[in-house]
């Protein structure tokens, strides 16, 4: 049995010298790794908070789907950066980049580290490595394409961005109605594709002296936790949840209700299809999601891995995490 625990006379907060080096600690992975649970081990021996990079927890109302932890699994730590704007509000990495900061600079001048936990990599980079000076959003644009995007379907609107942004196109899936929204935006806003903006920039921005970790596990035991996940949040509330978010008026067609779960559960309370169906699809989709997040994280430059075992504890994996946030501290003195 593994009984290595998270050591309980660790408790520390930031010196002077490390406070002169902006140290942030980042726990990334793909969707029902763990990362949450890891996190709040973390947190306690640090005495510090969990600012979540999560860009569909930033909405109220969308709980048992976003798979925010519940009060109880949270143990008394705070968590950040959740529950930002109603599920119709608009929210992007820019907004998402000056709130983190401003909580960073909250918990510097506490002297406690800032611990970043979450699986929107954008989100992350965007923290760590800056954002692009493409144009800021523009509502009556945004409002054309999202009117273009309902007449003619998603399909044309992809279609539109790779005639004027391959690039960029290449990266987004299809569905991701928000993203390629945005591309095509910053093109007919400036001319240029956000892939040039991109380019130019190189998110080369470095703020923070930054200890990126990026939790894993075999791809059968994932695929079979998010499975479990899945059968979990059906169990408790996703169908009410998402019921409750149609009555209140929340459009099928808006980019917090076309997240995972909701959209399929939407699409057979409609009537497009059966539940067995709708279930398929959703774990089929957060399949194909956890995918892409690997893909996003194994691009990303310095990331340290850390492959939790079938068996291993959650006290095993906070520990082995602790230990290298340990020795990265050491290196700031």
């Amino acid at each position: 049995m593994d009984m290595m625990a998270v050591p309980a006379n660790a408790m520390r907060h930031l010196s002077e010298a490390q406070l002169t080096m902006k140290p942030v600690v980042v726990i990334v992975g793909p969707t029902a790794v763990g990362k949450s649970r890891v996190a709040v081990e973390v947190a306690k021996v640090f005495e510090t908070e969990v600012l979540t990079a999560d860009s569909r927890q930033v909405y109220r109302g969308m709980d048992v789907g976003t798979d925010k932890p519940p009060l109880e699994e949270r143990q008394g730590i705070p968590h950040r950066l959740i529950d930002l704007v109603d599920p119709e509000g608009s929210f992007n990495a820019g907004l998402y980049r000056r709130q983190a900061i401003d909580e960073i600079e909250r918990l510097y001048r506490e002297h406690r580290l800032p611990l970043v936990v979450g699986g929107t990599g954008l989100y992350i980079r965007t923290l760590l490595r800056g954002l692009c000076d493409a144009p800021p959003a523009d509502p009556v644009v945004r409002a054309a394409l999202k009117r273009e995007a309902e007449d003619q379907g998603h399909d044309r609107l992809y279609a539109r961005l790779v005639d004027v942004d391959p690039v960029t196109a290449s990266r987004l899936h299809p569905r991701d109605e928000s993203k390629v929204i945005r591309a095509l935006e910053v093109y007919q806003l400036s001319g240029r594709p956000m892939s040039e903006f991109q380019r130019e920039h190189g998110f080369s921005e470095r703020p923070f002296s930054a200890l990126t970790i990026g939790l894993n596990r075999e791809r059968d035991v994932l695929y079979r936790r998010i499975e479990e996940r899945i059968d979990w949040q059906l169990a408790h509330g996703l169908t009410e949840e998402t019921k409750r978010l149609l009555d209140q008026g929340y459009q099928r067609e808006s980019a917090a209700m076309k997240g995972l779960g909701y959209r399929q559960m939407a699409e057979h309370l409609t009537g497009e299809y059966d539940e067995a169906e709708m279930v398929r699809r959703f774990k089929r989709d957060t399949r194909r999601f956890s995918k892409r997040q690997m893909t996003w994280f194994r691009k990303e430059p310095g990331l340290q891995w850390l492959t939790i075992e079938e068996s291993e504890s959650v006290q095993r994996t906070a520990a082995r995490v602790i230990e290298q946030v340990d020795r990265f501290l050491t290196t700031l003195c």
